[in-house]
């Protein structure tokens, strides 16, 4: 009879591969993409100038996202002193924790088994390595979305637990503050309602607890309250015009109005199941031609279980694609509950293969080996591909070419903010224009411009610019006052942002 570790002691090993997976070659990673440059830039100025409650990019106020994620990131910041480590740590505390709550969630509701199966299912899945080893904002969403969804489950499926419910309502009500839809798991409540009302199996009825229900409620909007309440007195204090709009913009332009009316990432309503799914969920995506007419025989039979966590998946992924906006990383929230659900059939789809093709048998564990060791290498791989941020070499130019004077901003993006070595100036993310440049420059004969070559043209002579190099958006050059044309007079910028980014830059 085969012996098995302790649940403890297989959980922390599970854990411990996470770690390992996850973190392969964190050291050598450096943000890359617009994204983990927006958000390194804000936690390090939210250390720079102290305004935690509303977070800025170069002195403007950035109202697309809650501050949770750049909290985290600022705090790691602190106390590593290394910002390009800080920046991934909290997706490596949401792998080792959630693949913890699989595991114990699987163990809990089928077998000892059944969890180790689902942990490593949640490991294996594409998506996992894809979001968890970014310094985006998901890849700590997940965390609390898990953390809900197990809360939720140890309740709904295995309570009454009204601490785990309760502690599911918080951690959803953090998962709001650090992005919108940290509220999910309450879907759960769909799927479990139906269960109960029909008397199905595996779900726990508990009629006649109306104020313990309502207590969740509670706790999930104080759990908000940390960031909002603090955010609305210090609005109603002392607020400005900016983080008045700021707060409009957040509470409603990016949830609901983002949600209703997309204006980024706009995609068809079948845009998961045939660019996300086919690709981010494999392997799992393999084998659903066996699973989905398992599940269906689960459900005939009334498995509570089944119904409640894959109906949970099926309400993610609709919510999502009712939106017009929609980006591969907003579905992964779902993954946890699929793999649990997907676990239980595992065995008896290896056993039903291996009867077919006994050499299977021998050849599965090597692929299994196989697929994790490539994962694990493609984390020293990618960073030594990717190579230096080519923002950090064309600020680190632009520095040394101006001799560290004023530098204005043009069409910039946030590596060029992130990277700066000097002092820059703009006029909002979105009216930095050529024009306004020139402009400054007639100004501030002593500053420097960086434009991107597509239109230099309109208020420069090409022929007077410097060429510093090129990014993912365009080539770019240096120009000053003896390149003007002449051509561009706008009006005076309505507002200007001074920013040193020398302090704090990544290098």
């Amino acid at each position: 009879m085969r012996r098995t570790l302790p649940p403890r002691v297989e959980c922390l090993g599970l854990m411990l591969f996470a770690l390992l997976l996850i973190g392969a070659g964190l050291g050598l990673r450096q943000a890359q993409n617009v994204d983990e440059e927006r958000f390194l830039g804000v936690a390090l100025e939210m250390l720079h100038n102290g305004s935690w409650l509303i977070p800025h990019r170069a002195g403007e106020i950035y109202g697309d996202k809650p501050p949770i994620f750049m909290w985290t990131v600022a705090f790691f910041v602190w106390l590593t002193g290394k910002p390009n480590i800080a920046l991934y740590i909290p997706g490596l505390f949401s792998a080792v924790t959630v693949t913890a709550m699989v595991y114990d969630l699987g163990r809990r509701l089928w077998s000892q088994r059944i969890g180790r199966i689902a942990a490593l299912l949640y490991l294996a899945t594409y998506q996992t390595y894809s979001i968890l080893r970014t310094g985006q904002i998901d890849s700590f969403l997940i965390l609390f979305t898990t953390l809900g969804l197990y809360g939720l489950a140890r309740h709904l499926l295995l309570g009454p637990a009204w601490r785990w419910f309760y502690v599911g309502c918080a951690a959803m009500g953090i998962g709001v503050i650090t992005k919108g839809v940290g509220f999910l798991p309450a879907l759960m409540l769909i799927p479990y309602a139906y269960a109960v009302r029909q008397g199905w199996p595996g779900v726990v009825a508990m009629p006649g607890e109306a104020r313990k229900w309502l207590l969740g409620c509670v706790l999930m909007l104080a759990a908000i309250a940390i960031w909002l309440l603090p955010l609305a007195v210090s609005i109603v204090l002392n607020g400005s015009t900016e983080e008045i709009a700021y707060a409009r913009e957040i509470l409603l332009r990016q949830t609901a109005g983002r949600y209703a009316a997309a204006w980024h990432h706009r995609e068809p309503f079948w845009y998961f199941f045939t660019n996300v799914i086919p690709q981010y969920w494999l392997p799992l995506v393999l084998v659903l031609p066996w699973l989905v007419p398992a599940w269906r025989r689960q459900l005939q039979k009334r498995d509570g279980r089944v119904l409640v966590l894959l109906g949970w998946v099926t309400l993610v992924v609709l919510f999502f694609c009712i939106s017009s906006g929609k980006r591969k990383l907003y579905i992964y929230p779902a993954l946890p509950a699929l793999v649990l659900v997907a676990a239980p059939l595992v065995p008896w789809l290896l056993q039903r293969w291996f009867r077919q093709r006994p050499r299977f048998r021998k050849v599965f564990p090597a692929l299994v080996a196989t697929w994790f060791v490539l994962w694990f290498a493609r984390g020293f791989v990618e960073p030594i591909r990717d190579g230096t941020n080519p923002n950090e070499t064309i600020m680190a130019q632009a520095n040394t070419l101006t001799h560290g004077a004023d530098l204005v901003l043009v069409n910039w993006s946030e590596g060029h903010w992130l990277f700066a070595r000097q002092p820059i100036v703009h006029f909002g993310m979105l009216d930095s224009t050529v024009e306004r440049a020139a402009q400054w420059l007639r100004e501030h004969p002593k500053d420097y411009a960086l434009v991107p070559d597509e239109v230099l043209s309109r208020c420069f002579k090409p022929e007077a610019a410097r060429e510093l190099g090129e990014n993912s958006r365009a080539l770019w050059s240096i120009v000053g006052v003896e390149a003007d044309n002449g051509q561009c007079h706008p009006g005076p910028a309505s507002t200007v942002y001074r920013f040193n980014g020398a302090s704090f830059a990544v290098h």
